[in-house]
């Protein structure tokens, strides 16, 4: 087997040797079957009843007596379990399935004793189906993003162990001589996510630190979980995705490098300007927003690398689902993080924090950004493990447009609505000296945001229906007859 003479080559999943590629991917898809269709349908499940309790946490927030009757629908309870059942339920499952059957791709060996990460993976999914009951029962942890009651730990970090360890020996049993640099990626998360979660439960439920550590660890958690969980797995996706699809080499090695050390480096200091003005060391805020700005760094060089990789292909990453996914997250990964570096710095945050902006913030990355390039992700893999085309262009196109349409209108409303309300709390009237508009009266102009995202609720729910349609109907096609079949695309003639 001859290996790629430059790092730009070897970093570049399309520059293969071509004798043998195709029998090898072939043998991985065959080994990664089970498991890649075990992770996305669960993580499918977990998306439509994320979707449910998103609808009615949405509506309560406009409408307070909608499911008022019922103490398991009160608002407290209904958004910890979107949330939860969302990252957790969904996000988790889906990276467990896109990333593993990547790495595999990239490692050019069949997978072996997939029991191990079976077994992890249905733990993981009890574990989650215990925590969100849990919460809506009432047992919750009153920390965002650990609001599982403390029994759940167990199972998850158990579950967690045993899908780490096979995706670190899956990486051992690589056929080739380089490390591409989606495996950093995905490598790199798989050692962060058990450190960060080990630390944050200990800190905050099992052995609480005292004062304002705690929060301190909350927020840390809460950011690190976005940045180097789901960041990495979704980033590193991207690089297989983009070039995979469209047949060109990634833009620059040397930029993905910079790349992937700038996250490491800065990431983990970023988060805690979520707490300017309390009561928490100065330096520890200043350290902060340093780290966020200087997060600039890795996100400019990433959307260089991918916006250059697709220039010139425009016309056939539109006809493709999965790129079409991708690119627009990619996008957004720019966007969602510029605006973040932007919220650190103390003059803006003093507006947009305890608002609604910093909820568009976190749809806008946890959604924008990581969950349409799963969908693309979802889109490329699955016909490869079932050796079967998409059934229906049309409800990937309902899905494509629904989503797109439908977060993009809901990140501006609740943008734009979280500003407004930031300024009118902030307000100050000059002639007595006195808050300018009264809480009721801010909290009152902010209905009109909230039905309004209501209604892009709505809109991405169509497109969630439209997936999951799709998925069922082809789990239950026929496999290929061995003959080579068209790809989807959703621009004829393409």
């Amino acid at each position: 087997m001859s290996f790629p003479s430059t790092l730009t080559e070897a970093m570049s999943p399309t520059a293969e040797p071509k004798s043998d590629l195709l029998a090898k991917l072939s043998e991985v898809d065959r080994s990664m079957k089970v498991l890649g269709v075990f992770f996305t349908v669960c993580g499918l499940l977990w998306l439509m009843a994320g979707t449910l309790f998103a609808l009615v946490a949405s509506i309560k927030m406009h409408n307070v007596d909608f499911l008022g009757d019922s103490e398991f629908w009160t608002w407290g309870r209904v958004r910890s379990a979107h949330l939860n059942a969302m990252i957790y339920g969904w996000a988790f499952n889906v990276s467990f399935a896109v990333a593993p059957w990547i790495m595999a791709r990239l490692c050019r060996t069949r997978v072996r004793f997939t029991n191990i990460f079976l077994f992890g993976g249905i733990f993981w999914n009890i574990g989650v189906v215990i925590g969100v009951y849990g919460i809506l029962a009432g047992h919750k942890v009153g920390v965002e993003w650990l609001e599982f009651p403390a029994y759940v730990t167990p199972i998850l970090a158990l579950a967690f162990a045993f899908i780490g360890v096979w995706v670190i020996l899956l990486f051992r049993w690589r056929q080739t001589g380089h490390v591409y640099v989606s495996q950093w990626y995905f490598l790199a998360a798989f050692f962060w996510l058990p450190w960060l979660y080990a630390m944050a439960q200990i800190m905050i439920v099992h052995e609480p630190a005292r004062g304002v550590v705690q929060s301190l660890t909350n927020w840390w958690f809460a950011h690190n979980v976005l940045g180097l969980w789901l960041t990495p797995i979704a980033v590193g996706a991207a690089y297989y995705l983009i070039p995979k699809v469209l047949g060109r080499p990634i833009y620059s090695y040397y930029l993905s490098v910079i790349g992937f050390w700038a996250l490491a480096l800065f990431y983990n200091w970023a988060g805690v300007h979520h707490l300017i003005g309390g009561p928490v060391p100065a330096w520890v805020i200043s350290a902060g927003t340093v780290a966020s700005v200087m997060m600039v760094i890795p996100v400019i060089v990433v959307a260089i690398n991918h916006h250059m990789t697709v220039v010139g292909l425009h016309r056939e990453g539109w006809a493709s689902p999965t790129i079409r996914f991708v690119v627009f997250g990619a996008i957004n990964y720019t966007a969602v993080s510029l605006l973040g570096s932007a919220m650190a710095l103390r003059s803006v945050n003093e507006i947009t924090h305890f608002t609604h902006f910093t909820v568009s913030h976190s749809h806008h990355g946890v959604y924008s950004f990581f969950t349409m390039i799963m969908f693309g992700g979802i889109y490329y893999m699955l016909p490869r493990l079932l050796n079967r085309e998409w059934p229906s262009a049309m409800l990937i196109s309902l899905h494509w447009w629904t989503t797109a349409v439908g977060v993009t209108l809901m990140v501006i409303v609740l943008a734009i609505g979280g500003f407004i309300q930031g300024l009118q709390l902030n307000a100050i009237d000059p002639e007595t000296e006195t808050a300018a508009f009264e809480f009721l009266e801010v909290m009152r102009a902010t209905i009109p945001y909230m039905v309004m995202r209501s209604l892009t609720g709505v809109l991405i729910t169509i497109g969630h229906v439209a997936f999951f349609i799709n998925i069922i109907w082809m789990l239950s096609r026929r496999a290929a007859d061995g003959s080579e079949s068209k790809p989807t695309l959703l621009t004829p003639g393409a």
